[in-house]
């Protein structure tokens, strides 16, 4: 059976209204809340949802129309397969780890059914500043966790050693310049999650 579609999508040339009022996507974002992998199961997105989902992290603001990020998606067996560069890159600088230590990080791909690495890729000495640039890549995986969650699943943006680790860069064949802006982690969570202290937002207004 094929997905529903989820979404329309424009197509280039396509005339936009300059705003989209919803009031869902505020209460979305008003009660927002992620959910820590170690606690997500199955199902997760299907392939379809897959696609939609990251068609959607890449509506992103991007001066010069740089794309300056690309997605490398963790599913099915492949989970388990970097899970495996993982323990035996901390086995290696951790002669001293335990065994359960070894497989808590084996595991970690596997604590939800999609992981998705968001890849920032800076294009050097262009016009548009490389800060810029970054950034870009953040609000990818920003919109990748509000798309998840707007999509009825559960979704956790983490980074962790492993990327920031040169040999596991290099197992994920990232090139040379390119940096793992984060995991999005995307699964099934508990039915509820509890609400955390949130801090008051700082707001000045310049007088000039």
């Amino acid at each position: 059976m094929n997905d529903p579609e989820i979404t329309q999508f424009p197509a280039p040339g396509d005339q936009l209204p300059p705003c989209n009022p919803c009031e869902g996507t505020l209460t979305l974002l008003a009660r927002r809340r992620s959910t820590t992998a170690v606690t997500m199961t199955g199902p997760g997105p299907s392939q379809y949802q897959i696609d939609q989902l990251l068609r959607i992290a890449a509506r992103v603001p991007d001066h010069g129309k740089l794309a300056p990020w690309r997605f490398l998606v963790f599913d099915g067996d492949s989970r388990a397969r970097i899970g495996r560069e993982l323990g035996e890159v901390f086995a290696a600088a951790n002669p001293d780890a335990t065994a359960s230590q070894i497989e808590f990080e084996t595991n970690r791909f596997v604590r939800a059914p999609l992981v998705v690495a968001v890849i920032s890729r800076v294009i050097e000495r262009h016009k548009v500043p490389e800060w810029e640039q970054i950034l870009s890549a953040g609000a990818a995986c920003q919109n990748l966790l509000i798309a998840a969650s707007a999509m009825g699943f559960a979704a956790q943006w983490l980074t962790e050693w492993y990327a920031f680790d040169p040999a596991i860069k290099d197992a994920m064949g990232l090139r040379s310049g390119e940096r793992i802006a984060g995991f999005i982690y995307i699964g099934t969570g508990p039915q509820e999650v509890q609400e955390r202290p949130r801090p008051e937002p700082q707001i000045n207004r310049w007088n000039g």
